[in-house]
């Protein structure tokens, strides 16, 4: 569709034009069948080399959906029972307490949890886990007791106190790395590895691993901090880490763009890939399928971390929901996004959605700090809707 490329290529070319821009971004969309557009502007680092293809990001929280992927994959082959305790095939969440806030001298009061998380609380945030920069109780726990990081992809940062009783409401957090764990306690190998096996060769997903290779780290884009005035400062040294101690199911991932839409392409075909189907169609149409109980609400992610993400919320006022493991739209979105699609973020502003309904999903890659920012995330919306004005046009023509 000529009309797609042109609106596209304005939207990208216009988001790293400017005073107000974004250092470089990366946006593909598909159908069912293959690339419809594909795009790059702006640079890797700030006045460096080109964006392009090849570009690699770090997915941050795009990982989650792959991570849960492989989770039913367990499900399908009958070696997880979603409902039963987690700590069945990950131990070490039957020693995490509940904080119920913090004694005068700053001490956390601690308790056992009513019941045990289970790993359908884990793929729908509703586990008990947060993050500390969207939770100020797990802010004070990073800055008062020595809380790791997400980052540092260490045990500590996931061997945290739950934020309360699992089940009782939703709250993003780190539940995704748990059932990361879940999946690695069943298959006895390394959630990379299993990825690999089960997902990413089936798929033909090849540049996309939690340890970049050599050729990968030559081209993996610079993460840039946006300040208080606008202007953009490239953080050299921050990455996430190679070889790391865990292998974050949350977020860990490197991948190009064009690796992580033969992942959106397999869930707009009912789960069959290029090298052999990854789930059973079935199994895709309940996986996204919203899971959330009405008590369980997905609202806005509060920005407690200014350095690390603003207050942020997609389609504020249409209600939203959760599955296995993406937000859903209950309404039709702004974007032309029919109810029922589904999609999630990356920390440093990427952005996916997958419309099994029209056939079509994309991808939005930039690599900014904080999440939310302003420019991106409209930058994104803007694609999104670009998108839809042009499938329409061309149905109108």
């Amino acid at each position: 569709m000529k009309d797609l490329k042109t609106a596209c290529d304005a939207v990208l070319h216009g988001v790293t034009a400017g005073a107000a821009r974004v250092p470089g971004v990366v946006a593909m969309v598909t159908d069912r069948d293959g690339t419809l557009y594909s795009g790059a502007a702006g640079e890797r680092r700030l006045g460096g080399t080109p964006m392009d293809e090849e570009t690699v990001f770090a997915i941050f929280s795009t990982t989650k959906a792959i991570t849960g992927t492989a989770a039913l994959q367990c499900v399908e082959d009958g070696l997880l029972d979603l409902d039963a305790p987690a700590k069945t095939y990950a131990p070490a969440l039957g020693r995490l307490q509940v904080i119920e806030g913090f004694d005068a001298d700053g001490t956390p009061r601690l308790r056992a949890p009513k019941t045990d998380v289970t790993t359908r609380q884990l793929l729908l945030h509703t586990g008990g886990f947060g993050y500390d920069f969207f939770n100020a109780t797990y802010r004070r726990l990073a800055e008062e007791h020595g809380q790791p990081s997400v980052v540092t992809a260490s045990r500590g940062c996931i061997e945290t106190p739950l934020l309360f009783d699992p089940g009782t409401r939703w709250e993003y957090g780190t539940n995704i790395d748990w059932a990361g764990q879940v999946v690695e306690g069943i298959r006895g190998k390394s959630l990379g590895a299993v990825m690999r096996e089960r997902i990413f060769d089936r798929l033909g997903m090849e540049e996309i691993a939690f340890t970049r290779t050599p050729a990968m780290k030559t081209r993996t884009a610079i993460i840039h901090a946006r300040g208080a005035d606008g202007a953009l400062t490239p953080m050299d040294e921050f990455f996430l880490p190679d070889d790391p101690e865990v292998e974050m199911g949350g977020h860990g991932l490197y991948a190009t763009i064009p690796e992580y839409m033969k992942f959106i392409r397999m869930w707009l075909n009912d789960g069959d890939g290029p090298n052999g189907r990854v789930l059973r169609p079935e199994t895709v149409g309940w996986a996204v399928q919203n899971g959330l109980q009405a008590h369980q609400k997905v609202g806005m992610l509060p920005g407690v971390i200014p350095e690390l993400s603003n207050d942020a919320e997609f389609f504020p006022g249409l209600k939203k929901g959760w599955s296995y493991t993406f937000m859903t739209n209950e309404e039709e979105a702004p974007t032309g996004r029919p109810a029922g699609s589904i999609g999630w973020a990356g920390l440093a502003n990427s952005f996916y959605w997958i419309d099994r309904k029209t056939g079509v999903g994309g991808y939005w890659a930039t690599q900014i700090l904080p999440f939310g920012d302003p420019v991106s995330f409209t930058g994104y919306l803007d694609f999104e809707s670009a998108v839809y004005r042009a499938m329409a046009a061309a149905r109108a023509a």
